[in-house]
């Protein structure tokens, strides 16, 4: 079953990343940025690689993740499949709330929750 990985402060750099996740797990993260008080929820199988390009535009100005050039990373979702990873990424964007997303991380058992509703995917 998939698994709940805060990130750390300071902790952004993809090397982190691909040693944590090192076969790939597919993720669903959160992005915060201060500038926009706003958070970015998206699913990656390579969250270091995806994380880069969120950083340098890669995605292009026009694009949400580009209003911004402070994105941290705030939380992390191991998933066991992309499929979940979907799932769950779309059941975090319907809430519409940024209350939800800080009470996922003040309350993990909320992920544990989703990781068993999707776990079937």
């Amino acid at each position: 079953m998939g698994s709940l990985v805060r990130a750390q402060e300071g902790e952004q750099k993809p090397v982190i990343f691909n040693r944590l996740f090192n076969l790939m797990n597919p993720v669903v993260y959160s992005l915060y940025s201060k500038k926009l008080n706003r958070f970015y929820i998206g699913s990656a199988k390579d969250f270091g690689s995806r994380f880069e390009k969120h950083k340098t535009h890669y995605f292009g100005k026009n694009k949400f993740t580009s209003k911004a050039d402070d994105w941290e990373i705030f939380l992390l979702i191991k998933c066991d499949n992309e499929r979940q990873a979907g799932k769950i990424e779309a059941h975090i964007k319907n809430m519409k709330s940024k209350t939800y997303i800080l009470n996922l991380k003040k309350y993990p058992e909320m992920i544990q929750n989703l990781l068993q509703k999707y776990v079937d995917c």
